[in-house]
């Protein structure tokens, strides 16, 4: 059978081409249609959006930081202020290789090896757009190594910024505090929209306790920039239109410090480690604050290597401790004129009888003798004999008739045992014991009890009792106020940069005690005038040749028990960190008080030898050479004769 043969229908495939053709030209021309609108949109309807993202690449919003606010002493000297400095900053969007880029930059001596882990720290702590500094002040051979270098680091430069300069160097450093690089725990605390272009922070004292006011407000300026990144004039046709909004500094700030009080009392020192903290009592100024030995803070400015940091922090004599707010050391026989003053209060003591100093004392029913200083027996002594030649015997027996919780409740109000809340950080409250504070502070239950001989030992300032130089200087200055305390200060005015407009910060009463009559506070303050005079124990070396009349008190705090055997007069046999602390503390003039002084001097033998003559220069400094202006601010800060350096900085 033969099968039938399909012939081709060619107007039917004809037919189906051009259905197929139809089909395909509708689609092709919905999807031209589609890309007319869709470039419609983007070319005509959205032209001003897409043109604000496009000049965005090609346009970079750079931070302009604001110069820091400027620091004076009272008198308008400067103490900190800002200098132009050029620094290393990274982006790390713009970096191809982090740590080759690292490496390299240690190879050809712009960043030290063992630093980088800080660097990457500090790099990876902040956003990848924003520019870190890993390098500050750049010196010119280290501009120069780089600059014939930089086209290998892209995303690396030079730019230019505002360092902090201390012209006075170690001067008033532990007071002022310093700047350091903005760190990861700072940025966990701070705007970081605020500080963006920011490099430094305040680290410590008032650079820290006021940086809100000394920051000031950044501004912005819009670069234009090529496809590298690099600042340009011109690109393309088509020159935008950049904006800009100039940075507001930060406020100035008047300290209460006194720089001549301030130098006199650091050159008084010297190479010795101690503290001396002069306060004003009429208002809590502090006139100087001094912690010795001190630091350079202008090395923080620049960047500290680690090992030139830990050179700092490993030195023996610890130079970054700040002694006259953190060093906390028994009283020794500064805290007499108190335990006298509790004595009267409580009825305990008439202070015109008098007590035979033996030069030894027992508690009663016990054999335990408590020896008196080195100066030996006192004979008959009445309460200012007492105080004036520091008779020891007279204040063991004292010590014990009021008993320590009396003496501890008596001292909290003069600021012993919790800080005196001065405007800058880093305080230590010291110790104030009492029963109480025994059974929280010992584990073991024989350890809790609280022994009538501990008490004795309360009554000259030894055993667990602990004080700082500016707590010291707080009680003086209540007790040249009678009673009236204020709240110690750095700071006294701040000035707006715009307006010149200045703000007194006023004074701050603290406490005031109302528990002593003006008799009792008289007693003890003659008892303190003798400690000046005849057979006082500073007589000889601070009372000497006084204009005005100086109420004071020694006292030499031991470091080490020395055995009951030995002889107290041991201070050229031990070693130098073995010897006593050297203490005085003193206000003047006693008719009208302008000035408390506390000076530690750290194993510095007798407070009468150490301490007093150190106390002297500072008193004579601001009552006869620095004449102290009350709350009136200095011609330079007063905005209408602002300091030259100001004006040019500014601008």
């Amino acid at each position: 059978m033969v099968r039938g043969v399909r012939i081709k229908d060619h107007w039917q495939e004809q037919r189906l081409f051009e259905r197929r053709a139809i089909v395909a030209g509708v689609v092709i021309g919905l999807m031209t249609l589609a890309l007319l609108v869709r470039l419609f949109i983007l070319q005509v309807v959205r032209y001003d959006y897409y043109l604000e993202l496009s000049q965005g690449n090609r346009v970079r919003i750079e931070p302009v930081p604001a110069a820091r606010g400027m620091i004076f002493d009272r008198n308008g000297n400067l103490l900190a202020t800002n200098q132009p400095a050029y620094q290393l900053e990274l982006v790390r969007e713009e970096v191809p290789d982090l740590e080759d880029t690292l490496a390299r930059l240690v190879e050809i001596g712009l960043l030290e090896e063992d630093d980088l882990d800080e660097v990457r720290r500090t790099i990876r702590s902040r956003r990848e757009f924003e520019s870190v500094p890993i390098r500050l002040r750049l010196s010119e051979d280290d501009i120069a190594r780089f600059a014939v270098r930089r086209f290998e680091f892209p995303g690396v430069d030079i730019r230019t910024r505002l360092a902090r300069f201390y012209p006075n160097g170690e001067l008033a450093a532990h007071a002022l505090g310093y700047v350091g690089a903005i760190s990861e725990q700072d940025l966990q605390r701070i705007d970081r929209a605020a500080y963006a272009g920011t490099t430094l922070i305040g680290k410590l004292g008032v650079e820290s306790a006021y940086e809100r006011e000394l920051h000031g407000t950044n501004g912005f300026r819009e670069v234009l920039v090529n496809a590298h990144g690099r600042p340009v004039e011109k690109q393309g046709a088509l020159t935008p239109e950049l904006r800009t909004k100039a940075p507001v500094a930060g406020q100035d700030l008047l300290l209460t410090l006194d720089l001549r009080v301030q130098r006199v009392a650091e050159e008084a020192l010297g190479d010795r480690r101690g503290a001396v903290v002069a306060i004003d009592p009429r208002n809590g100024d502090v006139v100087a604050l001094v912690s010795r030995p001190g630091f350079d803070p202008n090395l923080f400015g620049r960047g500290l290597t680690r090992a030139e940091f830990n050179a700092l922090q490993n030195d023996p004599n610890r130079p970054l401790f700040n002694r006259a707010l953190r060093g906390t050391y028994p009283s020794g026989s500064t805290i007499k004129p108190a335990l006298a003053l509790a004595g009267l209060v409580h009825g305990v003591v008439n202070p015109d009888a008098h007590r035979f100093c033996p030069g030894v004392y027992r508690l009663p029913g016990s054999s335990l003798a408590f020896r008196e200083g080195r100066s030996g027996r006192h004979g008959p002594v009445d309460m200012r004999d007492a105080i004036a030649r520091s008779c020891d015997v007279y204040f063991y027996d004292l010590a014990h008739q009021l008993e320590v919780d009396r003496i501890s409740s008596f001292l909290a109000p003069l600021g012993f045992g919790s800080e005196t809340g001065i405007d800058i950080g880093g305080e230590r409250p010291g110790l104030l014991p009492s029963r109480e504070w025994k059974r929280r502070a010992f584990k073991r239950r024989e350890d809790q009890i609280w022994f009538p001989g501990e008490t004795v030992n309360f009554g000259i300032g030894q055993g667990y009792f602990l004080v700082t130089p500016i707590q010291l200087a707080h009680y003086t200055a209540i007790l040249a106020n009678r009673g009236v305390a204020y709240r110690p200060r750095l700071v006294r005015a701040l000035r707006d940069p715009v307006t010149g407009e200045v703000r007194q910060l006023a004074p701050q009463k603290s406490t005031e005690i109302k528990n002593v009559t003006p008799e009792q506070w008289q007693v003890v303050t003659e008892g303190m005038i003798g400690a000046l005079r005849g057979r006082g124990t500073a007589a000889a070396t601070a009372g000497r040749n006084m204009t005005y009349t100086i109420a004071g008190k020694t006292g030499t705090a031991q470091v080490f028990t020395v055995k009951r055997t030995e002889s107290l007069d041991n201070q050229k046999t031990v070693p130098e960190h073995l010897r006593d602390h050297s203490w005085f503390i003193a206000f003047a003039p006693v008719e009208e008080p302008r000035i408390a002084v506390a000076v530690l001097v750290e194993n510095g033998g007798f407070g009468s030898t150490g301490a007093a003559p150190i106390a002297r220069k500072v008193m004579d400094t601001w009552l006869l050479e620095a004449a102290p202006d009350g709350d009136t601010p200095p011609p330079s800060f007063d905005g209408s004769a602002s300091p030259l350096v100001t004006r040019v900085e500014r601008e």
